[in-house]
Parts: C-alpha cells; sequence; structure tokens
C-alpha cells in the first residue's frame, strides 16, 4: 500500500503542482485558467486554482495516508469533471482522447480507500484506518457530489 500510495499520491500531487506554479513542465496558473476558461469554466483561474488544489491536496494526502477517504474524493471529483468536459466524447480508449485513464485515476483512488491506506500511514490512528465499504462510499459520494457542483456552477 505505502508503494501505490507514493507513487499515485505524488504524481497526483505533481499534475496538481503544474497548474499551480508551473514547475515540472506545467502551464501555471494563468495558462491553466485560460484552458478552464475554455471549457465554460467562469471564473476560469478561480476553477483552477480549486482543480490545482483538489490534485496537489489529494495527492500529498493519498502520498503520506491522511484522511484517505477525503483525499480519494478530491481526485475522484477532479476525475469526473475531467471526464464529462474533456474526455468523456471521445469515447473510451486514451488514444482517441477517451476516458480510460481517468477511469483508471479514480478507480486507484476508490480502492485506496475501500482498502485502507495501509499500517505505514498518518491514518492508523483513525478509525477509517481499514478503509471499507463506508470509506469508499465517503469518497465515491464527496468526489461525485463536488464534481456536481462544479460542472453546474
Amino acid at each position: 500500500m505505502l508503494l501505490i500510495r507514493l507513487t499515485f499520491g505524488l504524481l497526483m500531487a505533481g499534475h496538481g503542482a503544474q497548474k499551480l506554479f508551473g514547475i515540472f513542465g506545467g502551464p501555471g496558473l494563468a495558462a491553466t485558467g485560460r484552458g478552464f476558461d475554455a471549457l465554460g469554466y467562469h471564473p476560469g483561474k478561480l476553477f483552477a486554482v480549486i482543480g490545482g488544489l483538489s490534485e496537489l491536496a489529494g495527492g500529498l494526502g493519498l502520498a503520506v495516508g491522511l484522511f484517505t477517504p477525503l483525499a480519494s474524493a478530491a481526485i475522484i471529483g477532479v476525475m469526473i469533471n475531467a471526464m464529462v468536459t474533456v474526455s468523456g466524447a471521445h469515447g473510451l480508449w486514451i488514444q482517441n482522447g477517451g476516458v480510460e485513464y481517468s477511469v483508471a485515476i479514480c478507480i486507484v483512488a476508490l480502492a485506496l480507500a475501500a482498502i485502507g491506506p495501509g499500517r505505514v500511514s498518518v491514518d492508523r490512528f483513525f478509525p477509517w484506518r481499514s478503509g471499507g465499504w463506508p470509506a469508499a462510499a465517503v469518497a465515491l459520494g464527496l468526489g461525485g457530489i463536488g464534481a456536481a457542483i462544479a460542472l453546474s456552477i
């Protein structure tokens, strides 16, 4: 679990840092904001901050195993938005711009909530340390609600 959390979490955090800070070859906040505007998220810069922070905080939370169901929810919410606004119209497979990659990210985040972060995590001190269906339901429910709110604004 530690290997999965560290790899997946730090990659997601890096993806958020690309949006927010323009590091790791990312576009930065201004360009990401313009991209969000083009997708219909207004004001684009605000939604870029929300998306970038969700990936950064969610990824870091997963990496250290802190508030794992909430960290998973942040990642799931961003990926649902990506599927609806960017890749959903292109079918399943990534070579056509489809949802394949976003679905995989959602499932890994959901699985981390369902299985639990493992014993080498900050969450080992909390009741949700073992994961289970309630933790998975929280992750999927909050991620879905967050995505629905962002998509309806």
